[in-house]
């Protein structure tokens, strides 16, 4: 486990501006199997593992990465047990092709066989792995949040568009893109069923996650990464790293991003050191283009009432885009609606094989900036507009990538000083 700079870690995003005057990027498949890697070996990339393989046909997970042996040795017993929920999966794992490391993502994309990607690491490394990913050539499938901070989420944009000139696809990990209660309801709202949006609101309101305890003999750096949900320069908070979802329904709706965002939030409950520097609660106001206004709410505490979903409503009716529309079109989903999580990766593997590859690059970085957006209006206690979000270059990582000191910022306070 090398000691990478920062500067080296993130050396793709300097080079592969070039990379846009390659030619297209073409996989010659045939009727052979897709090889697929997997950067990440944590409960959502083994689970992103799996649905990638039950999505479709001939396709083959060959290649798996991440930071932390035991992850890696968690995951590929997990997935290569015969007697697993589900029956056995096409796994075939080499010793050779199960890497470890902070450089563990260069050497998986090193290999000539993987035609997709699939990137789940803590988001903090998500611009950098799919930079890197694009400049191999890779088609990826990425979970959100794709950054945790706006040049983050610049990158990710920018080698989008890199990927859509290569060929290259690319899918986010937003399921309800993919689920067909959203897609018909969305369809509907888009179509007039509840007239002209006036707001909406959206919540992501639960109990506390799990927490990662402090073992006696971890670097700060394995500490944080371990316990990375609490630490902001890798999730981004949980506004960011969970909250996104409805975030992104949101914008979906409304056919856009925000223009500006105020908000009030803090760190209520989780207090100890062990939840590093993030708040546990957000309540942000949206505006976006035409006065419209979107409020959202996030929390996690426990002993509090739950609630997850989203509200578009309009001037002849509302709407749950996860399946109903109330007023003069009521309406609620019938249909079949089989899981999102294994249909978005069957989504982009057929348009690869179709030649008409997805890209949904652009689309998740905006929903990720304007999670990012409302955590700064929140952290500063000041108005934050969309474009003074753009001008932001400042990155959240840290100067190395190593196991030794790694200083835990202060828990932001509003109106104390300016991010």
């Amino acid at each position: 486990m090398k000691r990478l700079s920062r500067r080296q870690l993130l050396a793709a995003a300097g080079s592969a501006a070039a990379t846009a005057a390659l030619a297209p990027y073409v996989h010659a498949w045939g009727h052979d199997k897709l090889k697929v890697g997997l950067i990440g070996c944590g409960g959502r990339g083994t689970g992103a593992a799996e649905d990638c393989l039950r999505s479709s046909p001939d396709v083959e997970l060959v290649a798996i990465a991440d930071l932390f042996p035991d992850r890696l040795a968690g995951c590929r017993k997990n997935l290569t047990d015969p007697n697993r929920d589900g029956g056995p999966l096409a796994v075939k794992l080499d010793d050779d092709h199960c890497f470890t490391g902070f450089d563990a993502y260069q050497k998986l994309l090193a290999l000539d066989e993987i035609g997709l990607v699939l990137l789940a690491t803590p988001p903090g490394f998500r611009p950098i792995h799919f930079a890197a990913a694009i400049e191999a050539g890779k088609h990826v499938f990425f979970e959100k949040p794709v950054a945790v901070d706006a040049w983050g989420a610049k990158k990710v944009i920018q080698f989008g568009e890199i990927a859509a000139k290569r060929g290259l696809g690319v899918v986010a990990g937003t399921q309800r893109r993919h689920q067909n209660s959203y897609l018909e309801t969305m369809k509907r709202i888009h179509d007039g069923a509840i007239g002209e949006i006036v707001s909406a609101r959206c919540g992501w309101n639960q109990g506390a996650l799990w927490v990662h305890e402090r073992k006696k003999n971890e670097s700060d750096m394995e500490w944080q990464v371990r316990n990375w949900l609490y630490f902001c320069w890798l999730s981004g908070d949980h506004i960011v790293e969970q909250h996104v979802h409805n975030l992104d329904v949101c914008n979906w709706a409304l056919k856009g991003h925000p223009v500006k965002a105020v908000g009030v939030g803090g760190r209520q409950v989780r207090t100890e050191p062990k939840y590093g520097h993030i708040f546990d609660h957000f309540t942000i106001d949206y505006e976006y283009a035409g006065g419209v206004h979107m409020t959202s709410m996030c929390r996690q505490q426990n002993g509090t009432d739950g609630w997850v979903g989203e509200q578009i409503i309009g001037t002849t009716g509302a709407s749950d885009p996860g399946g109903s529309i109330s007023g003069s079109s009521s309406w609620r989903f019938k249909g079949e609606n089989p899981n999102p999580y294994v249909v978005e990766h069957r989504d982009l593997i057929v348009s690869i094989r179709d030649g008409k590859p997805l890209n949904e690059a652009g689309q998740v970085a905006e929903s990720t900036l304007t999670a990012i957006m409302g955590r700064e209006a929140a952290y500063t206690g000041r108005i934050v507009s969309w474009d003074s979000l753009l001008k932001a270059d400042a990155s959240l990582a840290p100067k190395s990538y190593e196991f030794g000191p790694l200083e835990v910022p202060a828990v932001p306070v509003p109106g104390r000083k300016a991010r």
